[in-house]
């Protein structure tokens, strides 16, 4: 992308180094004050930190930022693969671009999710379910979402890199990416409104870094296919002679 390259030459100092670091160790933090706050105040420390429309539009700007800090509702276990996960792949893609471009990813899609959730408020988009619950959908999964596009990246770039499932079943990223393409398009089926407009925002920013990649490759193997059909013409015009 060249305006990206325009980017990184004049604003590079300003990426973040580890910065999927400080987001594993922040989700991990949240997650031991969830369990204090739900011992001591039978509430969670995540209720204060998800992203919310309206709770913003209410003066609450820091949940603009701190909803990529709420960990996924699951078991200790859970949490820990897939912090851990998430940690693997933010690393393997900031040594491939480097600190720069992995930020402006993130935050893109950081900047994706909270005009998505500023739709869903807006719109009568409820889906089904009351507007409480639909704003708290988008906020609490819109992070999950976010994450799992640096997943897309990651098999785009290391297509055949092999990954342990169930830690022993060695298999092919480009295969898991298929499985979490089934996911995503699931939930844009089955899910409301809210959470198919998280969805949506996550494809856009992926898109957004790897379209171009994608159309680039599709007119150069129609140019290659377009000269191999002219080739095989002149080989037949030559024969037929």
């Amino acid at each position: 992308m060249k305006i990206l390259d325009k980017m990184e030459r004049k604003f590079g100092r300003f990426g973040i180094p580890n910065l999927m670091l400080y987001l594993v160790i922040g989700n991990l933090l949240v997650y031991i004050f969830d369990i204090f706050f739900a011992l001591k105040a039978g509430t969670t420390f995540s209720q204060y930190l998800y992203f919310s429309p309206a709770l913003v539009m209410q003066g609450q700007i820091w949940r603009i930022i701190t909803f990529v800090f709420v960990p996924p509702n699951s078991s200790l276990v859970f949490i820990a693969f897939t912090l851990y996960f998430y940690y693997f792949i933010g690393v393997s893609l900031e040594r491939e671009w480097g600190s720069f471009r992995f930020t402006i990813y993130y935050l893109t899609g950081m900047v994706a999710t909270i005009i998505g959730g500023f739709i869903s408020y807006f719109l009568p988009v409820g889906g089904g379910i009351s507007d409480i619950m639909a704003v708290l959908s988008m906020s609490t999964i819109s992070a999950t979402y976010l994450n799992l596009s640096l997943f897309f990246a990651f098999a785009t770039l290391y297509p055949d890199h092999k990954l342990l499932l169930f830690f022993f079943i060695p298999i092919k990223v480009k295969y898991l990416a298929f499985a979490d393409a089934v996911i995503f398009l699931y939930s844009l089926i089955v899910y409301p409104w809210p959470v198919k407009i998280s969805i949506i925002m996550a494809i856009l920013n992926y898109l957004l870094f790897f379209g171009p990649d994608f159309i680039r490759t599709l007119k150069l193997k129609a140019q290659v296919r377009k000269n191999r059909k002219n080739f095989q013409q002149k080989m037949d015009n030559t024969w037929n002679r």
